[in-house]
């Protein structure tokens, strides 16, 4: 993160670029991680709410993306823009702290928006195996098929319980960030498989852009990346489950 805000009186001056800004054409604010300080990464940034309609602030074109593509993605650049201190989120350098706060709401909607899309993908491919016939009979005849979405329906239904728990922690205001993690690498990596599979029942329908399900196995890719990749996950998750070794100092 290399974005930064110099304090100016009662102002901060932006320099820097940001990529992969969702909906970056089109968002009226942007909020903003920024470098206010030269202390330690997680001690020198600030949360800062940013109109994107003032000087010194422009756009990419939008990035070609194999899926997600009704949300536009862009690089937007900051040239000495000029914003009020009154416009930062919380305290000055705790912004890291915020972001980090953040991620346990977004990594929870991640999982919990995966769901229905999911139970989609395989109630739509049962309804088309039970009416594409193969060799006399319904591909939903073969036991093998049957087999297969009965195992990712119930896969579904342990993510939903994994992500009911994680959401219950969080309302009651306890520390939900191990558990989110999980839900979300769990439904990053469900949503490859889920897809995937279902796919594979539709034939060459199934390859056509216009498929539903061609379009969660595109859309669903990003699930295993944005908001922490899976690696990121299992890195959390195996330093609160203290997995890693102890360091020698």
């Amino acid at each position: 993160l290399k974005t930064t805000a110099r304090s100016q009186g009662d102002d901060y001056v932006i320099s820097g670029s940001k990529m992969w800004i969702t909906n970056g054409l089109q968002a009226d604010f942007i909020c903003l991680l920024a470098n206010t300080s030269d202390g330690a990464p997680h001690k020198n940034k600030s949360l800062i709410l940013v109109p994107l309609g003032l000087a010194g602030i422009s756009k990419s074109t939008p990035f070609d993306k194999i899926g997600m593509r009704a949300s536009d993605t862009v690089q937007v650049f900051f040239d000495n823009v000029k914003v009020p201190k009154r416009f930062r989120i919380g305290d000055e350098n705790r912004g890291f702290q915020v972001q980090m706060e953040q991620f346990t709401d977004e990594r929870l909607y991640a999982a919990a928006s995966s769901l229905k899309r999911l139970e989609g993908c395989v109630r739509m491919t049962a309804d088309y195996c039970g009416e594409r016939e193969a060799f006399g009979q319904t591909l939903l005849s073969n036991q093998a098929i049957q087999f297969r979405l009965a195992e990712l329906q119930t896969e579904i239904e342990a993510l939903r319980a994994l992500t009911y728990r994680a959401c219950d922690l969080h309302i009651q205001g306890q520390d939900a960030s191990l558990m989110a993690a999980m839900a979300k690498l769990k439904a990053g990596r469900l949503s490859r498989t889920v897809s995937d599979a279902c796919l594979q029942y539709w034939g060459g329908m199934g390859f056509m852009n216009e498929n539903p399900i061609a379009r969660s196995f595109l859309d669903g890719r990003v699930l295993s990346i944005g908001a922490g990749a899976d690696e990121v996950m299992l890195s959390i998750i195996a330093k609160q489950m203290k997995f890693t070794p102890k360091v020698l100092r």
